[in-house]
């Protein structure tokens, strides 16, 4: 059984999904653009910024769970355009910790959007903790 996770400090879009739900250990985080949260407005114009700004609203529904991005084992990219990828790694590698998670990155059409990530988190535990008596 799961159980959906919303918070209002989130980007809202009148389309059939939920921000995230939980089954279990595991929080699924729905696809994030780089929008500001109270407008919905692309946030900048670059990679680099939409790409930060994608981040900090998967960060924000982690947190409407109890997480943080440090619970995340997989995350998923999609980037409009192909020569993106060097400033998405990089603001991305400014954004995330190591050891990072597990990633797909593809380059694809999602409209206006330069990205949009989603993301899977393992609420049991945080990315690099070490795990006593496994």
């Amino acid at each position: 059984m799961s159980q959906p996770i919303h918070t209002n400090l989130a980007p809202e879009f009148p389309l059939p999904f939920s921000q995230a739900l939980r089954a279990g250990d595991f929080v699924y985080v729905s696809g994030q653009v780089g929008v500001d949260p109270a407008t919905c407005e692309v946030v900048g114009e670059t990679i680099e910024e939409q790409t930060v700004q994608c981040l900090r609203n998967i960060e924000t529904i982690l947190e409407a769970a109890g997480l943080s991005l440090d619970h995340i084992v997989k995350i998923n990219a999609f980037l409009s355009r192909q020569e993106d990828f060097p400033g998405y790694n990089r603001a991305y590698e400014n954004v995330m910790k190591k050891p990072f998670p597990t990633r797909t990155s593809i380059g694809c059409s999602i409209g206006s959007y330069l990205v949009e990530i989603d993301a899977i988190a393992y609420a049991a535990s945080r990315r690099g903790e070490s795990r006593e008596n496994e």
